[in-house]
C-alpha cells in the first residue's frame, strides 16, 4: 500500500512539473485509480500527504483541486519562496562542486540558446530549461532539506511562473538574469549570488495581479 501511495503522488507531482494539473482544478480520483489500477485508499493516503505539504485542497463534496492562491497568499509564498531560493544561491556561492558548477553552465547556456534562437517563442519549454537552472543552483548548495523546501513551494506557484514567460520579452530577461545568478555563484560571491536570486524570484504585485487574473 505505501509503494502504491508514493507511486500517486509522484504521479501528480509530475503532472503539476509538466502543467497538466492547473490551479484550482479538481483531480480525477476514478481516473486515478483507473490509470494506476489502484483503489481509491492509496489515493486518499495519497492526498493526505499532499494537503499536509499545501499543494493540494480537499472540499466537500468537490474532492481534492490543486492549490490556487489568493493574492495575499501568492505574496506570502513567494516572498518565502524567494528566500529559500536566495539562500541555496548564496549556499552555492560556497560550496558548489566542479560536476555542478559544468551543470550550472550547461543550464544557463541552454536559457540563452533558447532566448538567442527563439526569442519568447515556446514558453512551457523555455520553462523546463528554467527549472534545470534552478535544480543546479539548489544541488550546488548541498543541503538536501532545502532543496526539498524549495521544491514544495516552487509547485504551489509553478503554474504562476510558467505563465510568466509567455509575456513579450521574459524569456530573454530571464536568461539575462540567470547568468549573472551563476557568474555570481562560480565567482563566490555569496552575499551577491544571494541578493540576485531573490530579485530573480520576486515579482511585484502588478505582475502578480495579472497571472492570477490571466489563470483565473
Amino acid at each position: 500500500m505505501a509503494g502504491q501511495t508514493e507511486t500517486l503522488m509522484a504521479a501528480i507531482l509530475a503532472d503539476i512539473d509538466e502543467g497538466r494539473l492547473a490551479p484550482g482544478q479538481e483531480i480525477d480520483e476514478a481516473a486515478l485509480a483507473t490509470r494506476h489500477g489502484v483503489s481509491r485508499t492509496p489515493i486518499r493516503e495519497a492526498y493526505i500527504q499532499l494537503e499536509a505539504f499545501g499543494l493540494i485542497r480537499r472540499l466537500p463534496r468537490k474532492g481534492a483541486v490543486l492549490f490556487k492562491p489568493s493574492l495575499e497568499e501568492f505574496l506570502a509564498i513567494q516572498e518565502v519562496h524567494a528566500r529559500l531560493e536566495g539562500q541555496a544561491a548564496g549556499l552555492a556561492a560556497r560550496r558548489i562542486s566542479p560536476e555542478l558548477r559544468a551543470r550550472l553552465e550547461a543550464a544557463v547556456r541552454a536559457c540563452e540558446t533558447h532566448a538567442a534562437e527563439l526569442g519568447d517563442a515556446d514558453p512551457d519549454g523555455y520553462y523546463q530549461k528554467n527549472l534545470r537552472f534552478h535544480e543546479a543552483v539548489a544541488l550546488g548548495a548541498g543541503n538536501p532539506v532545502l532543496l526539498e523546501m524549495i521544491k514544495t513551494n516552487a509547485r504551489k506557484l509553478m503554474a504562476y511562473y510558467r505563465a510568466r514567460y509567455r509575456y513579450p520579452g521574459a524569456i530573454a530577461q530571464s536568461a539575462l538574469e540567470h547568468r549573472a545568478i551563476a557568474d555570481l555563484i562560480l565567482s563566490h560571491d555569496r552575499e551577491g549570488a544571494e541578493a540576485a536570486m531573490e530579485a530573480h524570484v520576486l515579482f511585484d504585485q502588478v505582475t502578480v495581479m495579472d497571472l492570477l487574473a490571466a489563470l483565473g
